[in-house]
């Protein structure tokens, strides 16, 4: 069974930067898109960005383009989104989560399994 578990949320200044990892553990079968979500306070789960099983694809909420990248590694079974230029908004609990046999995608409910969540939370 598929497990992942994302790590390297914190507390960070206006402006300063992130990086936030997911590492899938366990038997995967086939290959997956990543996707990476947010959820602030009393907000419902929202798309942050996504990439592909061979990262040709990728996709980013309006609101971060620019500012975050996605990336993964296959042969270690990790991806990344490296968050800079962070803003108050940007406070929440990022999610990573997999997509089976599918693209990158920024609807919640095309994945499949999630990680626990990481607290970023940005100061003014």
């Amino acid at each position: 069974q598929v497990q992942l578990v994302a790590s390297g949320g914190g507390l960070v200044q206006a402006g300063g930067s992130l990086r936030l990892s997911c590492a899938a553990s366990g038997r995967t079968v086939g290959n997956y898109a990543v996707g990476w979500f947010r959820q602030a306070p009393g907000k419902e789960r929202m798309f942050v960005a996504a990439i592909s099983w061979g990262g040709g694809r990728t996709d980013y909420a309006a609101s971060v383009k620019g500012r975050f990248t996605v990336s993964r590694d296959n042969a270690n079974n990790t991806a990344s989104l490296q968050m800079n230029s962070l803003k108050p908004e940007d406070t929440a609990v990022y999610y990573c989560a997999a997509r089976f046999w599918g693209t990158a995608s920024p609807i919640v409910d095309e994945y499949d399994i999630w990680g626990q969540g990481t607290q970023v939370t940005v100061s003014s």
